[in-house]
């Protein structure tokens, strides 16, 4: 299967954060051609700051996959991964991020700094920036359009 089907399947879960009232953030995690894991942002629903979708994909994994080493995984994400979740990512030894659209503002993936390449750590996680950027970016800025048009009526 292709980056691009995968991230397909972390684009529909970012459109059920959205429906949530989440930012529409959404990763699967995948070993060997199969989804492990599954997550959409719910930091707000859950009343957790750690629940970014990557996080909730990372846990599910794990918990499928009985090891919190994910070694052998790669991880799919609409929004570029935050330090936090690149951390997640790191001490969890996945070996590649596909992510769609960048974040300049807290991408930790190459947008303010890239973690994953990080030559001081133990770990480091191959890249992929850009897969199906453009719909992941409309997501982002239809939701927060939508949030803004909102205040301005109130």
């Amino acid at each position: 299967m292709s980056d691009e089907t995968f991230m397909r399947e972390a684009l529909a879960l970012a459109r059920q954060a959205a429906a949530a009232g989440e930012v529409p953030v959404g990763a699967v995690v995948v070993r060997g051609g199969a989804i492990v894991g599954r997550g959409c942002n719910r930091p707000i629903t859950s009343h957790d700051p750690s629940a970014h979708a990557e996080i909730v994909a990372l846990r599910e994994a794990a918990k499928r996959l009985g090891n919190y080493r994910l070694a052998d995984c790669e991880i799919y994400v609409t929004l570029e991964p935050c330090a936090m979740c690149a951390g997640a990512i790191l001490h969890a030894r996945v070996a590649r991020v596909a992510f769609g659209a960048a974040d300049p503002k807290t991408g930790a993936c190459g947008s303010v700094v890239n973690l994953l390449a990080e030559m001081r750590l133990n770990h480091h996680t191959a890249v992929a920036g850009g897969v199906l950027a453009a719909e992941a970016g409309a997501l982002l800025q239809e939701f927060f359009g939508a949030r803004r048009r909102a205040a301005e009526d109130a």
